[in-house]
């Protein structure tokens, strides 16, 4: 009996990486196919299964249309999970057309191919594909910022306040139009901030890192009391994986890790750690803080309230900040300094 093909697209980043990781390895019974375009956040080395039989790597776009028809040829994707996105703000604030690009255009393409492959018209799946599934992940940055108080739920209004956030909430909207027009079996996830191994370098909690063993400025941004809501990147893929197999169709699912801290809390927290295990010759890695120009736009606070997807799919984060901060430096002090 042939295995069953999957697309994953964006494999090959953050996040993405640690979900094939799990995944490839969790269903064996199932052939993971990992589309990346490999811009410069992607990286094919943090792949630990590319050995595996039920694993192929494709480099590719998904702004080609051409690339996605083929693939969708080839293998009849019975599952698409799409991870594929351009994700850092402040380069959206730098070059918004890129997020336009990949977000927007790239997200709808994949929609539409898949929509085209797998249905003979609206609300009528073809037969070979009557249970397929297109999962799209997205940001709690859609809603907008929070004030001190309150959280983000599923039924939130959209609010984005910077060019990756807008990207990110049109990519919702598409989807969701898909499922209330063509009837297109979709479920959306939006996520607090991520943090773990394989983040790129130009993140917050990686830069950090890297600037304190380098002995360098900690830069953070205006006082540092920006406060997220920070999710280790397995419970997350872990989260992803139970949507993806027991989501209601058209619903979506907030994934949080209920671990609020400010950006000062979170530098001062790696510092302490760095200086149990790494420490400097004289003083703490704390002397090295340094208070930088706010960014424009920065939203105050996000965080996530993740009872829908504890409740009704029995989901819960593994890691509090505490447990996964020392996981993620332990993987970075190897990267920097081996």
């Amino acid at each position: 009996m042939s295995k069953e093909n999957i697309l994953i697209t964006g494999g090959a980043g953050f996040i993405g990486s640690n979900f094939v990781n799990h995944y490839v390895l969790n269903h064996p019974q199932e052939h993971i196919v990992n589309l990346d375009k490999l811009t410069y956040a992607a990286n094919l080395e943090y792949i630990n299964v590319s050995q595996e039989a039920n694993y192929t790597f494709i480099e590719g776009d998904i702004c080609d249309k051409r690339t996605l028809n083929n693939l969708f040829n080839t293998y009849g994707f019975k599952k698409v999970i799409h991870f594929a996105a351009e994700s850092h703000v402040d380069n959206s604030i730098k070059n918004p057309g890129a997020f336009i690009d990949t977000n927007i255009t790239g997200s709808f393409n994949l929609l539409h191919t898949a929509y085209a492959h797998w249905m003979d018209a609206p609300f009528k799946l073809k037969e070979e594909y009557s249970q397929v599934r297109f999962l799209h992940v997205s940001t709690d940055e859609v809603y907008g910022t929070l004030g001190k108080e309150g959280l983000f739920t599923e039924e939130t209004p959209y609010a984005p306040n910077s060019p990756y956030s807008a990207s990110k909430a049109a990519s919702d909207f598409i989807v969701r139009s898909y499922f209330h027009t063509y009837g297109m079996p979709v479920v959306t996830t939006n996520c607090s901030n991520n943090y773990g191994p394989h983040q790129h370098d130009e993140k917050l909690i990686p830069t950090i890192i890297r600037k304190a063993i380098a002995g360098e400025d900690i830069p953070i941004y205006g006082d540092g009391e920006n406060i997220r809501d920070w999710l280790y990147v397995l419970d997350h893929c872990k989260g992803i994986e139970l949507v993806l197999a027991k989501g209601k169709l058209g619903e979506t699912y907030n994934i949080g890790g209920r671990n609020e801290r400010n950006n000062l809390y979170i530098a001062n927290k790696i510092c302490e750690v760095l200086d149990q295990k790494q420490p400097r010759n004289n003083g703490s890695y704390a002397d090295q803080i340094t208070f930088v120009k706010d960014r424009p736009g920065h939203d105050f606070r996000y965080a996530i309230d993740a009872s829908k997807i504890e409740n009704e799919l029995g989901w819960k984060a593994d890691e509090n900040f505490e447990t996964g901060i020392t996981k993620t430096i332990d993987w970075y002090l190897t990267k920097y300094t081996s």
